[in-house]
């Protein structure tokens, strides 16, 4: 009804009635509002568009899709020009005459054309605008369009060139995020926690880039719907399936090749997405350590491979309900084969062996999305995650054929979780977004646990030692409010309360979460965030070793749980010619954190893990500075960390504050993306970062006085007769990491789809950089001496798409 429509009632001309009738019907009642949601998907695809804007560009009104693709946007009734953007896509406008609540399915189509794209202005999610901070979007596009070690694109990899994140050791995928620990890194894979994101030792991670639709890094301001780690939270979320068509994408490179199927069930309402990938070094090495084994006698077979499947399927019920299946599962295996015979008297003797070690993750997820009306969304999941390392060995023993005696040997560690989530998203109107919700988590933790059996002439034994399995719960409920307040001030407030349960000890906290804008301009905002993060899990490290020997260890009555206070502050604009730039101060400080005590290591099986480690605190602070561009031919972004990273224990290093290991003064990348023409695109990637905090022996001594035999000095004594000096923990450093890697990408359309070669090179001008130091000696004078990887490394790979 209008504003008018009273006045119809009291005229009683026919004419006079008419005209107010028509009035009735344009203008609305003042302050009647009404609903548009829907979602926002791939025209191609059906592919649900994550953190799209829509918005009307008359009210300048907006707001985002959330992680599953769903939108609600209330607005005055009238005119309204209803618009929609995603990077890649082309506009989405429609001009409608708001009157009632409206569900409108938006379709994005690719945008494939070079010319530069007008970034819209009041575009809800341009960074100056939004009220996130300490969060970064990359896209896939990205992620294979950089140059790769091997031929491999790798999404944590791609991560570490973004400014606050810092890689490991040469070659590696581990994430350090403004001073914290691998362990203190959420990492999400469909909202499901994986432990251990990590294929080769470290050098890529278990993410397939053909199997995902997003990746989203917060690094700080943390919505309080997120909890459990202290450090960063990487959200990767992946596709659903082709609901439209069959079509499929694959590639073969020097160590490994993939393959990607989707496709419709049932045509815009079923789909299905499959993919594999797996390395075949073992393969191509298996030839080469036959012919050394036919030169040196011996019969060993050594290998290693990993393997990975991500599979999902979902369903549309109606436009208010969809289900999701979603699972991966992968596994690394190195090893070593082995077999000798001999003959004594008239009897043939055999052994068997092998030994080796594996690791691997599985998880799965089911999810069921509803809506309610037009304003309310749900997402109910549960979900299963397991992580999982074994050292092992395996002997047998033949007579004639015939097994005389066999054993086996096993050295596992894990963690286990079964849970279950229900978040909700409720937009009251266009200044309120309200999520609240709840998750639970049944913990199952190995920390350390020896199998044995044997079984021969003399008897059989089967024991097992080291340390039980323990059993903790886990939950959390959250409420958060992203509001506008005026029309400078947007801020994300909200409180998360979680509870730990482990063997008669509980643990709670309420945690504080807020960040704000203020939009000083139209291209000018500065920004500022504060937040609580308790975390009731550990990662145990033994450093000193190259492989995946960490142990996830919960919070006990001994063992607190890590807690943190990070503070943040910043700007944000946005220039002319569609760049980006930010600039954010930190200071986040970290407590109860474990280490190794001094001389401990997971090798003592027979002691305790909680009497192995030390508990001490740390801090860290610096500045991060990102100049990004995402639309036209040339994109990317330099950026720039200045930070410091210390720790403190009690009974390591004296006592006495150290740096982390990972603490990097100085941290510099320059990504850059060209578009040459349709078929030929360019990139380069320019790392540099001060050389990691390691603890070096800076002088050597005897131990007791040179001996004198016969007269005359014995001047060689045993390295055992040698003391070492030290300088304190971590008070050495690396020689700087530095390297340019550069790629070529040279794509062509084919009757049954496209295909692509990329060409690479990794460490271009071949600069040697250290994977680790030693002391060794060189014409009788002791010298430090450095192992490098990678030299310069060309790479080939050949990729489809049908």
């Amino acid at each position: 009804m209008g504003i008018l429509s009273p006045i119809v009632v009291m005229r009683k001309g026919l004419h006079s009635t008419v005209l107010v009738m028509m009035i009735v019907l344009v203008v609305p009642v003042l302050g009647q509002r009404f609903t548009i949601s829907g979602y926002v998907e791939d025209g191609s695809t059906g592919e649900k568009l994550i953190a799209a804007s829509v918005y009307d560009t008359i009210g300048g009104l907006g707001t985002t899709t959330n992680e599953y693709g769903f939108y609600s946007l209330t607005l005055d009734a009238g005119a309204v020009e209803l618009s929609a953007s995603f990077v890649g896509y082309g506009m989405f406008r429609k001009t409608l005459n708001l009157n009632d609540h409206m569900r409108i399915h938006i379709v994005l189509d690719p945008n494939l054309e070079l010319e530069e794209v007008t970034i819209t202005t009041n575009r809800p999610r341009d960074v100056v605008e939004s009220a996130e901070m300490s969060t970064a979007r990359i896209s896939v596009h990205e992620i294979k369009s950089l140059p790769v070690l091997l031929g491999e694109a790798d999404v944590l990899k791609t991560l570490q060139l973004l400014p606050g994140v810092q890689s490991g050791t040469e070659g590696t995928s581990g994430i350090y995020v403004r001073g914290g620990g691998p362990d203190q890194n959420l990492i999400l894979l469909d909202g499901v926690p994986v432990y251990n994101a990590e294929h080769l030792f470290g050098f890529f991670s278990v993410f397939n880039p053909d199997a995902i639709s997003s990746i989203k890094l917060t690094k700080g301001g943390f919505p309080a719907h997120y909890g459990g780690r202290l450090s960063s939270v990487i959200d990767i979320r992946m596709k659903e399936g082709n609901m439209k068509k069959f079509s499929g994408a694959g590639s073969i490179g020097l160590i490994s090749s993939k393959l990607m199927l989707e496709g419709p069930i049932v045509k815009d309402r079923t789909s299905f997405i499959i993919t594999g990938r797996r390395t075949y070094i073992d393969l191509l090495a298996r030839p080469v350590i036959r012919a050394v084994n036919r030169t040196t006698g011996d019969d060993v077979i050594a290998g290693y491979y990993f393997y990975d499947t991500n599979l999902k399927i979902n369903h549309k019920f109606s436009d208010k309900d969809r289900i999701y299946l979603s699972a991966y599962m992968g596994r690394d295996k190195a090893y070593a084969l082995y077999e000798e015979d001999w003959t004594f008297g008239d009897s043939v003797y055999t052994d068997k062996g092998e030994f080796g070690l594996y690791w691997g993750n599985t998880t799965t997820v089911m999810r069921w999305n509803h809506v309610y009306g037009n304003k309310l969304f749900s997402n109910v999941s549960a979900f299963y995650s397991r992580y999982k390392f074994d050292v092992f060995e395996k002997y047998s023993s033949y007579v004639n054929d015939i097994k005389s005696e066999e054993y086996t040997f096993d050295y596992y560690s894990g963690i286990e979780d079964w849970g279950g989530i229900v978040d909700f998203d409720y937009y009251p109107n266009p200044n309120h977004a309200i999520r609240f919700g709840g998750k639970y988590l049944f913990h199952t933790f190995s920390p350390g646990v020896t199998a044995f059996k044997s079984t021969g002439e003399t008897g059989s034994l089967d024991y097992t030692f080291g340390n039980k399995d323990i059993y903790a719960n886990e939950f959390y409920l959250y409420a958060e409010d992203n509001m506008q307040i005026g029309g400078r001030i947007r801020a994300n407030m909200g409180l998360h309360y979680s509870m730990f349960l482990v063997n008669g000890t509980r643990y709670h906290s309420l945690q504080p979460r807020f960040s704000m804008r203020f939009l000083a301009t139209k291209n000018l905002s500065f920004k500022t965030a504060f937040s609580r993060m308790d975390q009731y899990i550990h990662l145990l490290t033994y450093s000193t070793i190259g492989l995946p020997t960490d142990l996830w260890l919960p919070s006990t009555r001994l063992i607190k749980p890590q807690l943190s206070y990070q503070a943040a502050f910043g700007g944000a604009y946005n220039f002319r010619d569609n760049w980006a730039l930010t600039l954010e101060g930190f200071y986040k400080s970290m407590d109860n954190l474990i280490e190794y005590k001094e001389g401990a290591s997971y090798f003592q099986v027979e002691v305790d893990w909680e009497s192995k480690v030390d508990i001490g605190r740390g801090w860290a602070y610096g500045a991060e500075i990102l100049a990004r561009k995402e639309q036209g031919r040339l994109t990317g972004w330099i950026g720039y960390t200045l930070s410091w990273s210390n720790r403190l224990f009690e009974e390591i290093n004296q006592g006495y504050s150290f740096p982390y290991t990972y603490d990097r003064r100085h941290d510099v990348s320059v990504v850059m993306m060209y578009e040459i023409n349709e078929r030929t695109h360019v990139s380069a990637t320019w790392i540099y970062g001060t050389g990691r905090a390691l603890t070096l022996g800076v002088a050597r001594y005897a131990s007791h006085p040179y001996s004198v035999e016969n007269g005359e000095e014995d001047y060689y004594y045993s390295n055992w007769d040698e003391l070492e000096y030290y300088m304190g923990k971590n008070g050495f450093r690396e020689p700087a990491y530095h390297r340019l890697d550069l790629a070529l990408n040279r794509h062509k359309k084919k009757k049954w789809g496209e295909r692509t070669w990329s060409f690479g090179v990794y460490n271009a001008y071949n600069h040697l950089n250290p994977f680790f130091l030693y002391f060794g000696y060189e014409r009788n004078e002791r010298v430090l001496k450095q192992v490098s990887l990678f030299p310069i490394i060309p790479s080939v790979s050949y990729s489809f798409r049908f």
